[in-house]
């Protein structure tokens, strides 16, 4: 199972769920016990309550203690984004996904956000996604192959391109499962009752704000392509990632300098499939 850091989750999730429509399905403000799994550090945790009636029990689960820890912080310090939340802080259950701590029909939706691309027996998470649901399951997948970058930086889009395929090339899991979500919920035992396509823009652009400098800072040293290292090396052998390496750098540094005289400018477009399924009987 591929595993991130709290701080990874936190940067790739941020203003995910601006916009909410593509939640319709999960009929949201019908539902009464909810659990997340694979939840990290609780951002579609707390979306899902946020979206909830005040007494709807809200639950997340994750095998990461050091996630787990981070969210239960999250919960402690802010409780939900607006702040007027009056329930307890959303529990944060130790779990692996695919062996749930929770009875059959524990709950009547069953959710999963970026947790399938992770597993490398996605089929097993849906079975037991499907068994703790009394009525719907959703989740919601990156489709890493369809992802879009527009950069001010000559060459960028590209690079990133290239990147992405070898990453997805040296993965040991799905990293763009697509349609082969509905057959592991058909698989299962869930009728489809809706497919939607969430799209996640990211913007680099003035005024910048910490995030992004350090994120910038990152690929020029090298740092940020390092964290994925023996995945690309798999992919692509030593002496092709040190060249690849060398083209992030310079890539990296290019946008340090676009970002110092303010020129700089990146929108990236992650595209995410909502599949949603019923329990039979």
């Amino acid at each position: 199972m591929r595993r991130f850091s709290a701080d990874y989750l936190e940067a790739t999730r941020v203003g995910l769920w601006a916009d909410r429509t593509a939640l319709a399905p999960l009929s949201l403000s019908d539902r009464e016990r909810v659990v997340d799994a694979g939840c990290g550090t609780g951002a579609f945790t707390r979306v899902l309550r946020e979206e909830t009636p005040p007494d709807t029990v809200v639950v997340g689960v994750d095998a990461d203690p050091a996630l787990l820890t981070h969210a239960r912080a999250n919960e402690n310090s802010a409780g939900d984004e607006s702040g007027t939340d009056p329930r307890a802080p959303i529990p944060a259950v130790a779990g692996d996904a695919t062996r749930l701590p929770l009875r059959t029909g524990a709950a009547d939706l069953v959710t999963a956000q970026a947790l399938l691309v992770n597993l490398p027996d996605p089929a097993a998470a849906v079975w037991e996604l499907a068994r703790v649901s009394s009525a719907l399951v959703a989740t919601v997948e990156p489709d890493n192959a369809s992802v879009g970058v527009d950069s001010t930086v000559e060459g960028e889009a590209t690079l990133d391109r290239r990147a992405r395929a070898a990453y997805r090339d040296g993965a040991d899991t799905d990293l763009a499962p697509g349609d082969r979500v509905t057959a592991l919920f058909e698989g299962a035992g869930l009728e489809i009752t809706a497919t939607r396509r969430h799209h996640h823009v990211k913007r680099v652009e003035p005024p910048y704000d910490e995030r992004a400098f350090r994120a910038a800072r990152r690929k020029a040293s090298g740092a940020a392509l390092d964290e994925m290292g023996a995945t690309l090396r798999r992919s692509l052998g030593g002496e092709a990632y040190t060249d690849l390496r060398s083209a992030w750098r310079e890539i990296g540094r290019a946008t340090v300098e676009g970002m110092s005289k303010g020129t700089y400018r990146r929108v990236e477009v992650v595209p995410f499939d909502v599949t949603v399924g019923r329990a039979r009987g």
